[in-house]
């Protein structure tokens, strides 16, 4: 069975992380969105997305389309299972699901052909960046019965202490004279995972397979660091998608990173504004700054964007792909894709002085920058181009 995840008007609201990616791509919990429905269901997955997108995350034949933004959930799931062929599942005016009988169809053209079927009780829903990390505590507890359910944690060294007993590690994770904390959430260590001497871990946290906490890292609750990523310093509530690194001193709390993300020694984000009002965070469909309602928002990272040591990120800071900070003070709270400098100023960051960049950090995790990758990325930086009004 193949199922298909299909972006919704939540793919515009959630730039600069979609510029990259579909929605059901993104991480929250443990698992990307897609990862967690195939699991549930036993299937394989696909995408419906952007045309430009589509060469990376291919479309195949599928019966059943569900929406990207839709975490699942038990009483989702029993009414995705229900559904026939001719049936579609709403709440309000959100498509959560149909089922074509394996046909193509469109989900503009499926609200309009499809018997609509209620759904009334509660989900989570991926709309806006921030909620990234904001469910991430419910979306790491629900991943973590789902993966772990009905086997055995892998031993963990004795030199660790452990608080709880919600711990989990997969085959191949190393700990060592750290302390773990599970009380208020479960700790997952990803296979081949390293939590380094002298680290401090409070759940609910997740590693993914072969990333490593460095030594002396304190680690907050809801915290995901994703695969292949290495970490240090203070985090707190943060969500890394896989292959970044935030390997040395400093803060980073209430945010999100994409890919291909790197920051610099140092480096700090703000969370809290200092008269504790709400945070605003750029919205690119806006083109203007909007409310979160949020008192705590910090940065939101996309791909391939990268930052200089001693970077100060001010609250609610918002950094397109591929962009690249330096220089002392604060930069702006929008810095839009394909960008260089700080607050000194800002140009252009050049597609190939970017592709150039990015084939060696590619390289340095023994991967291909390939074609369809550098297709997706030109295609990214002439989108944007509206954004770099510097």
């Amino acid at each position: 069975m193949t199922i298909c995840l299909f972006d919704d008007h939540s793919w515009f609201t959630l730039k600069p992380l979609t510029f990259t990616r579909p929605v059901a791509d993104l991480r929250v919990g443990i698992l990307t969105i897609a990862e967690k429905w195939a699991k549930y269901l036993q299937a394989e997955y696909c995408f419906d997305t952007q045309p430009y997108l589509a060469e990376k995350f291919p479309f195949k034949t599928a019966q059943l389309f569900l929406n990207g933004g839709i975490c699942p959930n038990a009483e989702l799931l029993e009414a995705v299972i229900k559904l026939s062929p001719g049936k579609a599942l709403i709440q309000n005016k959100i498509v959560i699901a149909y089922n074509t009988g394996g046909e193509y169809l469109p989900v503009n053209q499926a609200i309009d052909d499809f018997e609509h079927i209620p759904f009334t009780r509660s989900f989570t829903y991926i709309q806006y960046p921030e909620q990234i990390f904001s469910e991430n505590h419910v979306e790491i507890n629900a991943d973590f019965r789902l993966i772990t359910k009905g086997r055995s944690s892998a031993s963990l060294s004795n030199t660790n202490t452990f608080l709880g007993e919600n711990i989990f590690a997969e085959d191949g994770a190393k700990a060592e004279c750290s302390t773990f904390n599970s009380l208020n959430g479960p700790i997952y260590l990803g296979k081949s995972s390293e939590i380094w001497e002298g680290c401090h871990i409070r759940g609910s946290f997740a590693l993914g397979h072969h990333s490593q906490v460095k030594m002396g890292a304190k680690i907050y609750g809801q915290t995901t660091v994703g695969p292949y990523s290495r970490v240090g310093g203070e985090i707190n509530n943060a969500v890394i998608w896989g292959y970044s690194s935030k390997g040395h001193d400093g803060y980073l709390g209430n945010a999100v990173l994409g890919q291909w993300c790197n920051i610099g020694a140092d480096s700090n984000n703000s969370n809290l504004k200092n008269n504790y009002t709400d945070v605003r965070l750029w919205d690119y469909e806006k083109e203007n700054f909007r409310k979160t309602g949020l008192q705590f928002c910090g940065l939101i990272m996309a791909d391939h964007a990268k930052c200089a040591i001693n970077t100060m990120f001010n609250t609610g800071t918002v950094v397109g792909v591929s962009a690249n900070i330096f220089g002392s003070g604060f930069p702006r709270n929008f810095i839009p894709d394909f960008a260089w400098g700080g607050a000194h100023g800002f140009e252009v960051y050049g597609l190939k002085k970017m592709l150039d960049t990015a084939e060696k950090v590619y390289a340095r995790r023994d991967q291909t920058l390939d074609a369809v990758e550098v297709k997706l990325l030109t295609e990214v930086f002439n989108l944007t181009q509206q954004y770099r009004r510097f």
